[in-house]
């Protein structure tokens, strides 16, 4: 959606950013085999939702009702298209 902001903010980048770096924690880990680097890596991600949610709390995210998605209608109409000889 053109103009649209949702996830434009500092709670989103931030919470966003260290699930990410989870992510890669968790698959390295995986692909070395170690089993307690991998849960490490799954803790950052979800350390990573609550470092959001406590910004968004704090005043840092989307304020609340501006997520709503309104319903866009066609109001106006076309003219039919005509082949000049």
């Amino acid at each position: 959606m053109a103009g649209s902001s949702h996830g434009h903010t500092p709670a989103a980048w931030t919470g966003v950013i260290i699930a990410f770096i989870g992510f890669c924690v968790a698959g390295a880990f995986t692909v070395m085999a170690q089993p307690l680097g991998f849960w490490a890596g799954l803790v950052i991600v979800v350390l990573g939702g609550v470092v959001g949610m406590i910004m968004r709390s704090m005043g840092l995210g989307q304020p609340k009702g501006s997520g709503q998605i309104t319903h866009l209608t066609a109001t106006t109409t076309r003219e039919p298209v005509t082949a000049e000889s």
